[in-house]
């Protein structure tokens, strides 16, 4: 009887806690519906803090260009592409990316009744720094093999961490004095998670992936300049085929990819925030040839730039936020 009973204590917290867990992310998709009025992205009072509502779901992937985040869902599910790479992840997971990547998104799971919910925090990398010193204090261990981005599951302290960082958002006091303290707290939970190193890594000095985030730093500065992939290996300090093994593994694609990625992302932006025309813009993200621009634009977006750039002036609210 005895052995009977210490087998079933587990299962009932098991249970409880996976109640606790789905009572909570409730409250968090709640808290999240009455952030969003209206199906899109909305920015919140912490810079860097944005919370999502989407109530169809996608035929078609949204191209988008994504800064280092993480990106917790409380409701619905979403499809994600890098590259070759896809993630799919819905209600009380995280996505992670610790680097700036052009993404494709798709929501596959979403309703008018049952919204796809989610919240996003940018990740600061010089305050991850801080903070890995004392989530590590003997060092980070070693990774082999990296990734553009890590799915986990989250558990209550993240969803308990980031309703209160939510809720701080109404008071502006609050946002300024109380917010930094939670998003340390949410910092710490993703560093001592199971891809804690793999978020560590960003931030060491002369760390394989650091040297790679470098140089994407770069080439988002500098997306217009020709460039060579041997300078960027000179630039990581790395010989040409080894930097070309990392980028890909880091990004799912290689340096030249990503700065066409970059390049387009950029001239879609000029053309909607600038009304500039194609030509201007194409010569602006460092392109010679307006028809090649053209060509890789359709490529990319699935649209020459006209038609896709008219679709994108119609009135549907930040159709391209994860």
């Amino acid at each position: 009887m005895s052995m009977q009973k210490e087998h079933s204590s587990p299962t009932m917290s098991g249970n409880a806690a996976e109640e606790l867990l789905y009572s909570e992310t409730t409250r968090l998709a709640s808290l999240i519906g009455a952030c969003t009025p209206h199906d899109g992205t909305f920015s919140q009072r912490f810079p860097g803090l944005h919370v999502s509502r989407y109530s169809r779901v996608n035929v078609d992937y949204v191209k988008t260009f994504d800064s280092p985040s993480l990106l917790i869902v409380a409701q619905g599910k979403k499809i994600v592409t890098v590259g070759q790479d896809v993630y799919r992840f819905g209600r009380a997971q995280m996505l992670m990316f610790p680097v700036a990547l052009p993404l494709a998104v798709k929501t596959i799971q979403a309703s008018p009744s049952e919204p796809f919910l989610s919240v996003k925090l940018a990740l600061d990398t010089r305050r991850i720094a801080e903070l890995v010193r004392k989530v590590y204090p003997q060092g980070v261990p070693a990774i082999r093999n990296w990734s553009p981005g890590y799915i986990v599951g989250i558990d209550v302290g993240m969803v308990q961490a980031m309703i209160k960082l939510l809720a701080y958002q109404s008071n502006p006091d609050d946002a300024r004095l109380l917010a930094p303290l939670v998003v340390d707290e949410i910092l710490i939970r993703v560093l001592r998670s199971s891809i804690g190193a793999r978020v560590a890594e960003i931030c060491l000095a002369d760390s394989g992936m650091q040297r790679v985030a470098g140089t994407i730093d770069w080439l988002r500065n500098h997306f217009s300049q020709q460039m060579k992939v041997a300078d960027l290996a000179e630039m990581a300090f790395m010989s040409e085929s080894s930097f070309h093994e990392h980028f890909k593994a880091v990004t799912s694609m290689s340096p030249l990819q990503y700065q066409k990625a970059l390049r387009l992302h950029e001239a879609r932006r000029l053309m909607i925030s600038q009304s500039m025309d194609a030509t201007a813009a194409s010569r602006m993200v460092g392109y010679v040839s307006s028809s090649q621009f053209s060509r890789d634009y359709k490529r990319f977006f699935g649209n020459p730039p006209s038609r896709d750039i008219a679709g994108l002036r119609q009135p549907i609210a930040n159709p391209t936020d994860t």
